[in-house]
């Protein structure tokens, strides 16, 4: 592992470790990402970050609280930096040529959560993505970014993976309670970018935002996952 250490990073507030936030960069080079996440000016940084080859950074240590999510809510937590790890993926992302993660990045992001989610107790359902958290403002990692194979390896969660349930009707109430019971904010805000953050992640190949059958099933499927509370450990 390789160090560049930043200095964007303060105390977690008696939180604990229990939540992974996936990032992309969006940024044309690694080294231009690097840049960033350490210089003061910019107050962002990330704990890990992860090159297109596989070489694997760490920037601030796993007890500091990174400033990697910014306006975020997930499971009633809105400080989610201070109780989360963060990951960024080198990759221009949506603005500059977003494209597939490269198979050596991926297999060294799927090594380093094995090491997280032991470490930390943290369970499958508890890595998620930057837009996941933060659904108004952030696309990443996207809709390229490969969950399933997280999921099939018991790194992260996907409705695929579920026994499809069927649906006799479709009520945004019920709907909404799944979100709620996953994770998602902002519902009241705007529930259109939450329906496109699922989408994004659970069925890439088409994300309009739109609450029909497929997405209500995808939710209903994701629900079925999580727990009846939300952090697995309370501040």
């Amino acid at each position: 592992m390789l160090e560049r250490p930043s200095p964007n990073h303060n105390d977690r507030r008696g939180r604990p470790i229990d939540l992974i936030v996936l990032h992309y960069t969006g940024m044309l080079s690694a080294e231009e990402a690097l840049a960033r996440l350490t210089d003061p000016a910019a107050e962002v940084s990330t704990h890990y970050l992860i090159e297109e080859d596989g070489r694997l950074w760490r920037l601030v240590p796993d007890r500091r609280r990174a400033w990697h999510a910014g306006r975020a809510y997930w499971a009633g937590e809105t400080d989610v930096n201070a109780r989360s790890i963060g990951i960024e993926l080198v990759n221009p992302g949506h603005d500059w040529g977003y494209r597939s993660f490269p198979r050596p990045q991926i297999a060294r992001l799927c090594r380093l959560l094995r090491h997280l989610l032991a470490r930390y107790q943290i369970p499958p359902h508890r890595v998620i993505g930057h837009s996941d958290v933060a659904p108004l403002r952030k696309k990443d990692p996207g809709e390229l970014f490969p969950w399933w194979e997280l999921a099939v390896q018991g790194l992260a969660v996907h409705p695929g993976l579920v026994a499809p349930l069927r649906l006799d009707r479709l009520s945004w109430e019920e709907v909404r309670g799944w979100l709620e019971k996953i994770g998602y904010g902002y519902l009241e805000e705007d529930p259109r970018a939450v329906l496109t953050a699922v989408q994004r992640r659970s069925r890439p190949r088409l994300i309009d935002g739109r609450l029909d059958g497929t997405t209500a099933i995808l939710i209903a499927n994701l629900a079925s996952i999580a727990p009846e509370t939300g952090p697995t450990t309370t501040p």
